[in-house]
């Protein structure tokens, strides 16, 4: 069989919101919220508006170059921090 046949009953398809990761503002959810929480209690908590919003900037522009070039770049980074050493020569 070559690659362009397809044999009845096993293609469906898929939708696409199904295959993509979330991304708010082009970075993952959940950094995008940890990321706003933190420049929250920056800004408010510790009424330093200016440092919580540079912050705020810089962490979101970091995170969303990141998942440009992977959008699963937090697992692997998570992984890599946690099995750092075993495999040191």
């Amino acid at each position: 069989m070559s690659g362009n046949q397809h044999l009845q009953g096993f293609d469906i398809p898929v939708h696409r919101a199904l295959t993509e990761p979330i991304l708010l503002g082009g970075a993952p959810r959940s950094v995008a919220i940890l990321n706003g929480t933190l420049a929250a209690a920056v800004g408010l908590g510790l009424q330093q508006w200016i440092a919580g919003l540079g912050l705020f900037v810089l962490g979101h522009t970091l995170a969303a170059f990141a998942a440009k070039h992977d959008p699963d770049f937090l697992p692997v980074l998570l992984r890599h921090l946690r099995q750092r050493g075993w495999l040191r020569c």
